[in-house]
């Protein structure tokens, strides 16, 4: 473990192995699941690098000279992060460069430009980056192709398909692993994200590797409208009408606000998601999951005659298309009614 940070000790040792040699990239892309500690690894990074009493190469930041404690603060002159606001479907312009009055005077590209406060480097880090529009990646272009001396830009995003041509081409790609079960159990347990042991470790099971998205599952109301969810898809015909009222309720319990709407209706499509891909590895002869409820409703699906691997197939497409959907703060009601009518219309068939 680095520095708190589990997990990703390899990507410690390819920063310490370039730093060490001198040969450390200007521009990186960090990708890896949504929920594994990308973002606090470019923290920490900016940290160490900017440390005023160990080496950067060290990759051993101390934590007690000013720089390292501006640097937790979040108050480091030289450390410049910015993310995608709730609100907006992509990263606004004005954060990179600045509102029409200040253009180039202001945002990012123009902070990375300076000379660094404190004589070190100049750190900028752009989370959300799978939501940089073509005018926002546009803007970055002479960032990326001129970087400013003593400067490091490090982009986060969850996959390196997500990000437009100009940004793949020109940043070194860095991967992050989805953690082990066992250690997103233990986070959710230091974290108090988890009841109990047993709890911690079987949302973690379910987390794919992200202690984000263990988390979200602690909600008991989620298990049990997974359970009717699965009932609904595993029926011999599928009421497309029916499926849009009960997810559209379920949804609704979530409050008036838009990110938790859209974070229990993210759920809802993952759920659905993963059971036309368990019915899909079924209907190909794989072996059964763990997942009991699962697997029985599969079953049952199977029993009821949905047997068609294409639609299967088509069924699982639908639900990542409406995730991606989500993301880019489609209006909920329509995607609900959108997405239950193309279930029901593959479904059961």
């Amino acid at each position: 473990m680095w520095h708190g940070i589990e997990g990703h000790d390899e990507v410690v040792g390819q920063f310490r192995r370039a730093l060490a040699r001198g040969r450390l990239a200007s521009s990186f892309l960090f990708v890896g699941p949504a929920g594994i500690g990308k973002r606090a690894f470019a923290l920490k990074l900016a940290q160490a690098m900017l440390c005023q009493n160990h080496p950067e190469e060290a990759m051993d930041p101390c934590g007690k000279c000013p720089s390292c404690i501006q640097a937790t603060a979040g108050t480091h002159a030289d450390i410049d992060v910015i993310e995608k606001p709730e609100e907006k479907s992509f990263i606004p312009l004005e954060l990179l460069i600045g509102d029409a009055e200040h253009r180039r005077r202001e945002g990012l590209c123009h902070n990375i430009s300076l000379k660094p406060s404190m004589g070190g480097r100049k750190v900028s880090i752009i989370d959300d980056a799978d939501y940089l529009n073509a005018e926002g990646a546009n803007a970055l272009l002479k960032t990326l192709e001129e970087p400013p001396p003593r400067s490091v830009l490090i982009l986060i995003g969850t996959t390196e398909a997500k990000q437009l041509p100009t940004i793949r081409s020109r940043c070194q790609l860095v991967r992050f692993r989805p953690l082990p079960t066992e250690t997103v159990a233990r986070l959710l347990t230091a974290k108090s994200l988890a009841p109990d042991d047993a709890t911690a470790r079987r949302l973690a099971q379910y987390g794919e590797g992200s202690v984000r998205r263990a988390a979200e599952l602690s909600d008991p109301s989620l298990w049990s409208f997974r359970d009717l969810l699965f009932e609904r898809l595993s029926k011999p015909t599928i009421d497309g009408v029916e499926l849009s009222r009960i997810v559209a309720s379920f949804v609704d319990e979530a409050g008036s606000e838009a990110p938790p709407r859209r974070a229990r209706l993210r759920q809802v499509v993952a759920f659905a998601a993963e059971f036309h891909r368990r019915l899909l590895r079924a209907q190909c002869g794989a072996a059964a999951s763990a997942d009991a409820k699962l697997e029985g409703r599969v079953r049952e699906a199977l029993d009821n005659g949905q047997n068609d691997p294409q639609s299967t197939a088509t069924g699982l497409d639908r639900s990542l298309d409406a995730a991606a959907q989500i993301e880019r703060n489609a209006n909920l009601a329509t995607l609900i009614e959108c997405w239950a009518n193309d279930i029901a219309g593959v479904g059961g068939q």
